[in-house]
Formats: C-alpha cells, sequence, structure tokens
C-alpha cells in the first residue's frame, strides 16, 4: 500500500488477518505514475514500485503514531503562535509601536499597547 494518513491503521488491521503488508512512502511511488492521478493509474505505480527492493517503510504502531501526532500538533501550535506575534507586532507597527522581533519580546508589545490605554 502507499503509505497516507490512514494506512498504518489499516496496515496492522490487516496483519492481524495474516496478511503481509508493505507500505511504501508516496515519494517512492510517484516516479512510476505514468499518467494522470486516479486510483487505477496509482495501483499500477504501486505494482510497478512494490518490485524493487528497499522501497517499503515500517508499519508504526499505534503507540508511534501518537508520539508523532503530539510532535505535529505541537509544531503547529508553535507555527501559529509565530503567526499570530508576527501579525501583532506588524499591525502595532502602524501605529508606531514597535519591539524587537522574536516571541520573548511580545510581552513588551503588550506592556506598551496597555500603557498608551489602547485596550
Amino acid at each position: 500500500m502507499e503509505a497516507c494518513a490512514t494506512s498504518h491503521f489499516w496496515a496492522r488491521e490487516l496483519a492481524k488477518f495474516g496478511h503481509t503488508v508493505k507500505l511504501m512512502p508516496p515519494a517512492y511511488v510517484k516516479p512510476y505514475v505514468k499518467r494522470g492521478k486516479n486510483d487505477a493509474t496509482d495501483a499500477e505505480a504501486i505494482c510497478e514500485a512494490v518490485s524493487r527492493p528497499n522501497i517499503v517503510c515500517p508499519v508504526k504502531s499505534a503507540d508511534q503514531q501518537a508520539v508523532l501526532m503530539l510532535h505535529r500538533t505541537r509544531a503547529l501550535l508553535i507555527r501559529q503562535q509565530t503567526m499570530l506575534a508576527n501579525a501583532f507586532r506588524a499591525h502595532l507597527a502602524e501605529f508606531g509601536i514597535v519591539v524587537a522581533q522574536g516571541i520573548r519580546h511580545v510581552r513588551a508589545l503588550i506592556e506598551k499597547v496597555s500603557r498608551r490605554g489602547y485596550h
């Protein structure tokens, strides 16, 4: 199977029935797709790619997926926090309220706004 969002779950489910499941990263399958993307061409590409040695990735356990989910969620929150801080700085710079870049300077920006009575 081509590795995707639910492939590790389905690989574990199929393994319970005694099947040997091989997962392939999408980047390894893509070069074998000859024409437009649809289920039939994907299946053909997977069949071609699976014949190559050392192209499979291991099936992740539910615990491994949970840890990866936490890391991805944390990365998303940090990215959103940075976006919000940058937007806040940019909006207040239009009023001449400026502080140094970086998340550690947001508190100073909030204090400057509070002192000027913009709240």
